[in-house]
């Protein structure tokens, strides 16, 4: 059976704190199975006979809804998906690997059209470095995250879409511990 990563907004944030062993019970009443949850921001790792990620997406976004009564936008990548995710190089290794250099992920429900991705581009700083691959956005933030003029709210409006952000580290664990065959 497939496995997924749903990668979820507004879980453990703004106020909308979700235990995981709910989290987890909720997904479960779907029909998944082998559902975990990675740390408390709104990850979940499952396996679903369902292969239309949009379909998956649909389904959770309406029990999350009800279960904890409010919308909750989900984005679902294969686990294959997310490998590629982690292991896509979009700045130089010096520059990724820098000290004082963070890289984020942007999900995003469909891939951003040219006039989003250039009214995106116009928020490239010495600080932040923006690159579009897909229906992902790579973040690259020279100072602290709270540093910064990009928030992603800020994105989410300059690309008209919504979207859910992780830090490259997460990404990459998750891709490390959850593959897409076991």
């Amino acid at each position: 059976m497939p496995r997924f990563v749903a990668l979820l907004r507004a879980i453990n944030v703004g106020g909308h704190v979700v235990k995981m062993d709910r989290l987890r019970k909720i997904f479960e009443s779907l029909g998944f199975s082998n559902v975990e949850t990675f740390i408390a921001s709104g990850n979940v790792i499952f396996e679903s006979p369902t292969t239309n990620g949009k379909t998956l997406e649909k389904q959770i976004e309406s029990r999350l809804q009800k279960s904890l009564g409010y919308e909750v936008v989900t984005f679902i990548r294969f686990a294959s998906e997310l490998a590629a995710i982690a292991n896509y190089k979009p700045f130089t290794a010096s520059e990724l690997d820098a000290e004082s250099n963070s890289l984020y992920v942007v999900f995003l429900p469909i891939r951003p059209n040219s006039a989003s991705r250039n009214n995106l581009m116009a928020f490239r700083t010495e600080v932040d470095d923006l690159h579009v691959h897909g229906r992902e956005i790579y973040w690259l933030c020279r100072k602290k995250f709270s540093e910064s003029a990009l928030s992603g709210a800020l994105l989410e409006k300059t690309i008209g879409m919504p979207a859910t952000i992780r830090n490259s580290t997460t990404i990459r664990e998750l891709a490390a511990k959850y593959p897409a065959s076991q």
